[in-house]
């Protein structure tokens, strides 16, 4: 039975509600024009991309949207075209009711928003799509990802939700089926204390056969964002908005912290591995002297921190040691800001954006 329920997007969704609609503003101050710009060249007419994935052993992409509808986009990086693939009516529905027998059923595409996303290889050319939803309700949607076609084929197999009001922000995988995902807000806490350095979110565990979600004790962080496992599945990472760094923590309940980054010259956002078992994240400078500066000691308004476009860094850290490494940078740029994540697909890094039209790539030669 479908989830039928529709709500206001700006207010079922706290914090991203504000980001939707700082979207819309500045998606209708940009130019139209997606010609080049430096180094970088632009695939135009997604909306809100906040997070990007390769499919293993191809060049496409899946990429999520806050654009109520849109979902969930394919990208042929090596031929530069996309697809919405709810749009389009590609993604066909089979209710997994031995895995997710407590879903309601496959989410309403109307109201559905797509924020973090984790891509688990499985076999015989198929993975498991791991997407954090919004819109109607909370929590993962999952979805087996057929790459033997020409073009990979979705197909919604359940869903975790969220209790309490909990909202997901990013999510990772075990070969097992369990999930780790980042709230980084709990009920009734803001972004300003994040930016305060207080705690203010955490990791929280799902395993198959669980009833919900689990809060991780120790993991308490101020604005948990990206999250990733270790290839071993012994430690995650976590990349703190509120801190500027990634934090290893032991793969248990209570968890041990293990070692933390320096701090970064950018609010890192999502977290993934890359082909070479580095972690690669993404954000927006800090400092600038056109927006400001963003730091523990100056307050901070999302407003203003969506609205004004800053340059960007792109940035690898080794799990080992999470000693980082600056991979791009890119200019303030009002077509293209507000950066979250970057994806190496062959020679070509493509980097997406929680507001704004388009996704931008770049030729990329890693080590």
């Amino acid at each position: 039975m479908l989830n039928t329920a529709r709500v206001n997007p700006i207010r079922w969704i706290g914090p991203i509600a504000f980001l939707l609609f700082t979207a819309s503003v500045v998606a209708a101050a940009e130019e139209t024009t997606c010609q080049p710009s430096g180094d970088y060249h632009y695939l135009c007419g997604l909306q809100n991309a906040e997070d990007l994935v390769q499919v293993p052993g191809t060049d496409w992409i899946i990429a999520s949207s806050l654009k109520p509808g849109d979902a969930l986009y394919l990208i042929d990086a090596a031929g530069k075209t996309w697809s919405s693939v709810y749009a389009s009516g590609a993604v066909q529905a089979e209710h997994d009711l031995q895995r997710f027998a407590s879903c309601p059923g496959a989410p309403v595409s109307e109201t559905y928003v797509t924020h973090g996303l984790n891509l688990q290889p499985a076999k015989d050319g198929h993975s498991t799509l791991y997407v954090v939803g919004h819109g109607g309700r909370e929590g993962i949607e999952v979805y087996d990802v057929n790459a033997n076609a020409e073009v990979p084929v979705l197909t919604w197999v359940g869903c975790v939700l969220t209790e309490g009001g909990l909202q997901i922000n990013s999510v990772a995988s075990m070969r097992d089926g369990t999930l780790l995902a980042t709230v980084p807000l709990r009920p009734g806490v803001e972004i300003p204390q994040a930016l305060d350095g207080r705690n203010t979110g955490a990791v929280y565990r799902w395993s198959p056969g669980d009833s919900s979600f689990i809060e991780i004790a120790g993991t308490d962080l101020p604005y948990p964002n990206g999250i990733e496992v270790s290839e071993d599945e012994q430690e995650f990472f976590v990349a703190s908005s509120g801190l500027f760094t990634v934090t290893a923590y032991s793969n248990s309940n209570p968890a041990r912290k293990l070692r933390q980054s320096e701090e970064m010259p950018i609010l890192p956002d999502n977290l993934h591995r890359d082909a070479h078992g580095q972690l690669i994240t993404g954000g927006l400078d800090r400092a600038d002297t056109g927006c400001g500066s963003v730091d523990h000691a100056s307050p901070f308004s999302l407003e203003a921190f969506a609205a004004c476009p800053r340059p960007f860094s792109i940035v690898s850290l080794d799990p080992e040691t999470l000693a980082v490494e600056t991979l791009a940078r890119g200019p303030a740029d009002a077509r293209f800001s507000n950066i979250t994540m970057a994806v190496t697909v062959g020679k070509e890094l493509w980097i997406g954006t929680f507001t704004g039209d388009r996704v931008a790539y770049k030729a990329f030669m890693p080590d």
